[in-house]
């Protein structure tokens, strides 16, 4: 009996991913292979963030089965080495039923912890928490041009706004270790021996007019209302979640630091920056089926892998 397959659809946000991978489980399914879903995505892990995540609801998920979605309070933070343990934890369970999966998501470093033979550095709680509060007496600045000196690489891969990942960065280097800074390790092996990668793509032009349309839209669904009642249940304390793009300025909007143009403009700015960075990212897959959801038929997708495999 063959060995049961890891797939993974990955790509930019509001690429199709999520469509592609349902139809993709009911054509291995029309094979005799059933198949599973995994979540790649960092902020569907989070119970409650819904529209803003464009997470597909329940009752349209074809009765397929979907694992790490809604794993988290809004006050959890997410961390990769965990959602790592998670979800190959999750793939072994669904290989394990005589399943195949398929893992989907846009979170780059997310959906690489998976497939790649990542190692995390260790952590040191207490050498965490002296620089988090070097980070809030110092600034961001100050730590960001300390990594620099001390690794110009890491440095040169994070966004000296993002304070988690300075402050991440600068752990490790005091621990003695390199710092990943999100990259892909060099020459890379496979976790499981059969993967296929299938990039979802749309045309740049085509993927902006799409995505500004996508977060208006979020807003008439009630993405405002949303985060009102995550409020309620300590979104302003969560440090991943309350950052995350709309939802950082429906946040904003509520508080009266922005009007709902200004709060949907710039999350319009953030979503296309954030894609370009998913694309760019992406791009490495050099292995991967690079494929437009809108018109590809998942059969033939299934068919193609049968042909490669002889």
């Amino acid at each position: 009996m063959t060995r049961p397959a890891l797939w993974s659809v990955v790509g930019a946000t509001g690429t199709g991913k999520t469509g592609l991978s349902l139809d993709l489980a009911e054509a291995l399914a029309a094979t005799g292979r059933p198949a599973e879903i995994v979540n790649a995505d960092a902020m569907q892990l989070y119970r409650g963030m819904d529209i803003g995540t464009a997470k597909i609801p329940v009752p349209q998920r074809r009765g397929i089965p979907h694992h790490l979605f809604d794993a988290l309070a809004v006050t959890d933070e997410a961390a990769v080495a965990w959602y790592q343990d998670a979800a190959r934890a999750a793939i072994s369970a669904i290989h394990g039923r005589g399943a195949e999966a398929i893992l989907v998501g846009g979170s780059g470093l997310y959906v690489s912890s998976v497939l790649w033979d990542f190692r995390f550095p260790p952590r040191d709680e207490a050498l965490r928490a002296r620089l988090e509060a070097e980070f809030e007496r110092e600034g961001a600045g100050a730590l960001f041009a300390r990594l620099r000196e001390a690794d110009r690489d890491a440095a040169a891969r994070i966004d000296p706004r993002n304070g988690r990942r300075v402050v991440r960065a600068l752990e490790v280097l005091e621990q003695g270790g390199e710092t990943h800074g999100g990259a892909l390790p060099h020459a890379p092996e496979q976790w499981h021996p059969s993967t296929r990668i299938v990039t979802t793509h749309v045309d740049r032009e085509q993927l902006v007019a799409m995505l500004d349309a996508r977060v208006e839209g979020m807003w008439a669904e009630g993405l405002v209302d949303e985060v009102e009642r995550l409020r309620d249940e300590g979104l302003e304390r969560g440090v991943t979640a309350s950052r995350a793009i709309g939802y950082a300025q429906a946040l904003a909007q509520l508080r009266g630091d922005l009007t709902r143009e200004d709060a949907i403009a710039q999350t319009q700015a953030l979503t296309r920056r954030y894609a370009r960075r998913q694309v760019s990212w992406f791009r490495r897959y050099a292995d991967a089926r690079i494929v437009d959801a809108r018109t590809t038929d998942a059969a033939q997708l299934v068919r193609a892998a049968e042909r490669d495999d002889r």
